[in-house]
């Protein structure tokens, strides 16, 4: 086996694939939004005081607002328009919005979801639900 690994030349061997300046700035923005979601699901489940949950929130939106902040920074140093598409992100599977009609401001008309009070936003999308308040 020794023997087989020394007759090896470096020339033989794959190059590389290029390591995408994007992927960390990708990696983290994922962990944010996941650390998002787990807020946001601990929060419908009554272990977060208000205070916490706005505090943490609050915490988690500045560092995703400065992983973005320096992904615009590293595109116009590039001069790029958009990040390398060595590395792409998995998709979610895309599902059918669901009809929802509009007597039920709790469910997200995006995604579904259901919440036990009016949000502006869907705690598991994202997406503007319409509440005012």
């Amino acid at each position: 086996m020794i023997g087989f690994l020394l007759l090896i030349r470096f020339k033989d061997l794959p190059t590389p694939s290029p390591v995408s300046p994007f992927r960390h700035l990708d990696e983290r923005k994922a962990a944010i939004y996941e650390g998002l979601r787990d807020l946001q699901f601990e929060y419908r489940l009554n272990k977060l005081s208000d205070q916490d949950y706005q505090t943490t929130k609050l915490e988690l939106q500045k560092e995703l607002a400065r992983v973005l902040q320096e992904t615009d920074r590293l595109k116009a140093q590039l001069g790029q328009k958009e990040p390398a598409q060595a590395v792409k992100p998995v998709a979610a599977p895309v599902v059918p919005a669901p009809v929802v009609s509009k007597a039920k401001p709790n469910v997200c008309p995006s995604c579904g979801a259901q919440f036990d009070k009016p949000l502006k936003f869907c705690g598991e999308c994202g997406k503007p639900m319409g509440a005012t308040t």
